[in-house]
């Protein structure tokens, strides 16, 4: 039962998590880099070193977004179910 009800769950607040990890990274990046957009990697007036700290940056956030997202989930169903998704 806790599986069958995770699955749309965890999708949904992935989808969330994964906005919310953008909007953090944003802000953080307008922070640390006082720009407003963070560079791309095909942005030719942007050196390697910034963009590579930019994409590590913005890897870490959403990677602890979707970690603290999925023990939260999972957390929530065994709550809920007494079951932990696996």
């Amino acid at each position: 039962m806790g599986k069958i009800l995770y699955k749309p769950l965890g999708l949904l607040f992935g989808a969330l998590g994964g906005v919310v990890a953008g909007s953090v990274f944003k802000r953080l990046w307008a922070v640390l880099g006082h720009e407003d957009e963070a560079p791309r990697a095909t942005d030719k007036d942007r050196s390697w070193r910034e963009v590579l700290i930019a994409a590590a940056l913005q890897g870490a956030i959403f990677a602890l977004v979707k970690a603290a997202v999925d023990r939260g989930g999972a957390a929530g169903t065994r709550r809920l179910t007494g079951a932990w998704p696996d």
